[in-house]
């Protein structure tokens, strides 16, 4: 007699398939068990503290370079003069301080100089001559009036003609309070003929009118060009 199997009841079947599933459980047990062994877990206790777990930081090591010290500071400057400290129980030679205050022999004397009289300070305001007033001096008629004159009164030197001189002669003086002319000179000559001619018709001219200062009439001195050309 035959004896038939159930197919369920049948192993066979599963054999391959449990001992492959058995090789995958096998190797996850060997490579958790590898992995678990590798690691350092340290657990801080109440006890031990939280300062006991201290966790290392990489720090970056740099070099220092040998810089060399500072020059040391210059000594000070040494003293000329020295204090000599005295105790206060010595005595001292008593020395008598002569200046030339106390000495009444050098007094310098000054004699009282009575201010100059109101009349003598006029005269010498009066002799004042000024060179820059509020109204300038000026010839009776005027600029055009005084080229007139000068063009009917020069005399051309007749050596300076024939040697073919000709030229500006500058010529100064005062014009005093009363208009009269004084102390005429060439500051610029060009020819001694012509300068000659030049002082003398100047010395000639008719009183001026004079020039003012505050309202009164002045000194002033005055500079007059005078043209000599030959035609």
């Amino acid at each position: 007699m035959e004896v038939k199997k159930s197919p369920k009841a049948d192993l066979e079947k599963g054999k391959g398939l449990s001992l492959l599933m058995g090789f995958v459980i096998a190797l996850g047990i060997l490579y958790v068990g590898f992995e678990w062994g590798s690691r350092d877990i340290k657990v801080a206790t109440a006890d031990e503290g939280v300062k006991d777990v201290v966790v290392e930081e990489e720090i970056e090591i740099t070099r220092q370079d040998n810089t060399p010290p500072p020059p040391p500071p210059p000594p000070p400057a040494p003293i000329a003069d020295q204090l000599n400290v005295v105790d206060d129980d010595i005595e001292l030679d008593e020395q008598v301080i002569i200046s030339s205050e106390d000495d009444q022999s050098q007094v310098q004397q000054q004699t009282y100089v009575a201010p100059a009289p109101v009349e003598e300070v006029e005269e010498e305001a009066e002799e004042q001559i000024f060179t820059v007033v509020e109204k300038n001096p000026e010839f009776p008629g005027g600029a055009a009036a005084l080229m007139k004159y000068l063009r009917d009164n020069i005399n051309y030197p007749v050596i300076a003609q024939e040697n073919g001189i000709q030229g500006r002669v500058i010529c100064e003086f005062v014009v005093n309070r009363d208009g009269s002319i004084v102390d005429a000179k060439v500051l610029r000559g060009v020819d001694p003929s012509l300068d000659k001619e030049a002082l003398r018709v100047v010395n000639s001219m008719p009183k001026w009118n004079p020039g003012e200062q505050r309202g009164k009439p002045v000194r002033v001195r005055f500079t007059l060009p005078v043209q000599f050309k030959l035609e």
